[in-house]
C-alpha cells in the first residue's frame, strides 16, 4: 500500500457496509405470490434493456441469500442495506398481503441477525406495482397512502430487526429517469419536466407519510431517505459559471435535501418553476409531513458534475461540461473528491443531521482469469476508485462532519437497470448462467480495509 494511505483510521463504530436491490438481485419475478411491478413490465417491453436482458432471474438471491450473507460474512461486512420487493409483499400495491413474501424477508433479516450483520432496509427502490401504475403511479397521489400503508405493514413484519430504515432511494431518478427522459420504468417521456416534478413531490410526500406511521410504531432504529448527488463544480471560474453551479445544486441536490430537512423547497429554483408552469401541484400541509425530522440523511454518489452557463438551457440556464479524468465503464468521471465535497457541503447547510454514504463505487470492465485452481478477478481499477475515495472522504472527521458509515456499491455483479448485465459494480463476480460468485481482488481488500478499520 502507497505510504500516502499508510496510518489512516476510522472512528470506532464507522459502519462498513455493502448494498443490493431488489429486482437487482433477487430474480423469482414472477414466484411465491409475487406480483407485477413496472420493472417487470418495462424489462419484458421491446427496446428498453440492452441484449434483451430482464431481472427475470438476476443472481438468484432470493434462493441464495444464505450464500450471499456467508459471504458477507467472510468479508467482516458490518451492515447490509437490501431494499424490499413492495409487490413481493403486497401483490397489488394496495390489497392482500402475501405471506410467503413477507416470510422471505423475515428470514433475510433473521440470518443477518444471526451473522452479526445489521440489516439497513429500503423500502422503495424503484418496483412499484404495476397494477398502482396502471392507476397512474406516482403522479397519481393515492400512491403516497398506498405507499405509508406498505411501509406500516414492513415495520410491523420486522419491527427491531431492522438497525436502519431508508424509505425511499434516489427520487431523482424515479422522477427524472423514469418521467422525463424515458430510459426507466415506467419509460414516461416529458421532456418539459412538469410530469416529473409532480412525481418527485409525490415520492417527498409518501416518505414523509412514511415516516410519520414509523415515528406511531414505537420503533427507534434511525429513519431517512437515501438521495443522489452529484458535486457541483463551475466550468470556469466566471461569476455566471459559479452562480449556474449553484442553481445546478440547488435544483438537483437540494431539491430533495431542503424539503426533507427544511420543509421547503429551494425558493430561487421554485421561483423558476414557478415563472415556467413546471411547480408541482402542493396541498396545504404537505411540507409539513416532507418536513417531519429524519433521523439521518443517505447519500449516493459517483460522479461530479461540472456547469456552465447556458441561457439557451431552459428555465435553469445551466447545460453539463465533460471533465476531463479518466472515465469508468459507466462513462462516469472519477473525481475522488465527490464524497467529501458533498458531505461537507450537506453539514454546513443542515447541521445536526448525521451522513451515510448509502452508495459508491464503480463498473469496469472484468475479467475472470484462472490461475491454476483458483479464479479470480484482479480488479484494480476498482479498488482503486474506491480506496481514493475513501481517502478523500477521511478529510470530513477533522472537518467535524458526521460521517458515520459507508455502504459500497456493490455487494454482487447485478441486473444494471437499462445495462441489463452489460455492467458490473460488484465486488463479488456473478457468472450469470451458473450463478457461481467469486470474491474480486476489490472483495478481499475491503474485506482488510474493514478488519484494520483503515488503511
Amino acid at each position: 500500500m502507497a505510504k500516502d494511505f499508510e496510518g489512516i483510521s476510522f472512528p470506532d463504530g464507522f459502519i462498513w457496509g455493502a448494498a443490493t436491490a431488489a429486482y437487482q438481485i433477487e430474480g423469482a419475478w414472477n414466484q411465491g405470490g409475487k406480483g407485477e411491478s413496472i420493472w417487470d413490465r418495462f424489462s419484458h417491453s421491446q427496446g428498453t434493456i440492452a441484449n434483451g436482458d430482464t431481472g427475470d432471474l438476476a443472481c438468484d438471491h432470493i434462493h441464495r441469500y444464505k450464500e450471499d450473507i456467508a459471504i458477507m460474512k467472510t468479508l467482516g461486512i458490518k451492515a447490509y442495506r437490501f431494499s424490499v420487493s413492495w409487490p413481493r409483499v403486497i401483490p397489488d400495491g394496495s390489497g392482500d398481503i402475501n405471506e410467503e413474501g413477507l416470510a422471505f424477508y423475515r428470514a433475510l433479516a433473521r440470518e443477518l441477525r444471526e451473522a452479526g450483520i445489521k440489516a439497513a432496509v429500503t423500502l422503495y427502490h424503484w418496483d412499484l406495482p404495476q397494477a398502482l401504475q396502471d392507476r397512474g403511479g406516482w403522479l397519481n397521489r393515492d400512491t403516497c397512502t398506498h405507499f405509508a400503508r406498505y411501509a406500516r405493514v414492513m415495520y410491523e413484519a420486522l419491527g427491531d430487526s431492522v438497525d436502519f430504515w431508508i424509505s425511499h432511494n434516489e427520487p431523482w431518478v424515479v422522477a427524472f429517469l423514469g418521467h422525463a427522459y424515458g430510459p426507466h420504468a415506467p419509460g414516461i417521456v416529458d421532456r418539459s419536466g412538469k410530469t416529473a416534478y409532480q412525481v418527485a413531490h409525490h415520492l417527498l410526500l409518501s416518505h414523509g407519510m412514511a415516516l410519520a406511521e414509523y415515528r406511531a410504531s414505537g420503533l427507534t432504529a434511525p429513519y431517512g431517505i437515501a438521495l443522489s448527488m452529484a458535486p457541483t463544480y463551475p466550468a470556469t471560474d466566471s461569476p455566471e459559471d459559479r452562480a449556474a453551479a449553484e442553481r445546478a445544486h440547488r435544483s438537483g441536490n437540494d431539491w430533495f435535501a431542503a424539503p426533507v430537512c427544511t420543509g421547503a423547497y429551494p425558493e430561487e429554483v421554485a421561483q423558476l418553476l414557478r415563472d415556467n408552469g413546471l411547480f408541482p401541484t402542493i396541498e396545504p400541509g404537505d411540507m409539513d409531513i416532507i418536513g417531519l425530522k429524519m433521523d439521518f440523511l443517505a447519500i449516493n454518489s459517483y460522479f461530479r458534475q461540472l456547469v456552465r452557463n447556458d441561457e439557451g438551457a431552459g428555465p435553469l440556464k445551466f447545460s453539463m461540461v465533460d471533465g476531463t479524468g479518466p472515465r469508468t465503464a459507466m462513462d462516469w468521471e472519477i473525481h475522488p473528491p465527490i464524497l467529501r465535497d458533498i458531505l461537507a457541503r450537506l453539514a454546513r447547510d443542515y447541521p445536526g443531521m448525521d451522513l451515510y454514504i448509502t452508495e459508491n463505487g464503480a463498473a469496469f470492465d472484468d475479467e475472470l482469469c484462472q490461475e491454476g485452481a483458483v479464479a479470480g478477478i484482479h480488479d484494480e481499477a476498482r479498488l482503486s476508485y474506491i480506496r481514493d475515495h475513501l481517502r478523500a472522504a477521511h478529510e470530513l472527521f477533522a472537518l467535524g462532519v458526521p460521517f458515520k458509515g459507508y455502504f459500497l456499491w456493490s455487494l454482487l455483479d447485478n441486473f444494471e437497470w437499462a445495462f441489463g448485465y452489460a455492467k458490473r459494480f460488484g465486488i463479488v463476480h456473478v457468472d450469470f448462467t451458473s450463478l457461481r460468485r467469486t470474491l474480486k481482488d476489490s472483495a478481499l481488500w475491503y474485506r482488510d480495509l474493514i478488519s484494520r478499520n483503515g488503511f
